[in-house]
């Protein structure tokens, strides 16, 4: 399968999807050229190019008309997620985290469908995903028992 990235799609995540997706080709439209190119031209022109899959962070297309016709008759299965751009780098890495986790499943779907598909990836929520621990007030197990001391594994 083929999948481009909208220019909405940072080019950031390119390399990253390009590993997680070693049998499928993606593209950035940055890569192509396409940059600036009306939606409704690119959705045409990227079918034409034999791509099978759009994503986009463009989640007004399926509200206008026109967009909506020109996602239908490209055949391209549309994959778009949000991303909370009051969040700054924070709402970036969020979306990207998403579209990271998410888009392998995806990619799977499409592939076995007897048609066209639209897509929404679930955004990851905002909050702590990490826990933090004093190694001072609560060591892990094999943590040295006097601080500052260096750990030196046992020798056999």
């Amino acid at each position: 399968m083929q999948l481009l990235l909208d220019e909405d799609a940072p080019v950031q995540l390119l390399d990253s999807l390009r590993r997680l997706l070693p049998e499928h080709r993606v593209d950035h439209v940055q890569d192509l050229g396409w940059k600036g190119k009306k939606d409704r031209f690119l959705l045409r022109d990227a079918s034409r190019r034999g791509y099978d899959a759009l994503l986009t962070n463009d989640s007004a297309q399926l509200d206008d008309a026109d967009e909506s016709r020109a996602i239908r008759d490209s055949g391209l299965h549309h994959i778009r997620y949000r991303q909370d751009t009051r969040r700054g780098l924070d709402g970036l890495a969020l979306a990207m985290a998403s579209v990271l986790a998410a888009l392998r499943g995806i990619m799977r779907e499409p592939d076995a469908a007897d048609g066209q598909r639209l897509v929404e990836v679930q955004a990851i929520q905002p909050g702590k995903r990490h826990r933090l621990t004093d190694p001072r007030t609560d060591p892990p197990r094999y943590w040295p028992s006097r601080v500052g001391q260096p750990h030196r594994p046992r020798r056999p």
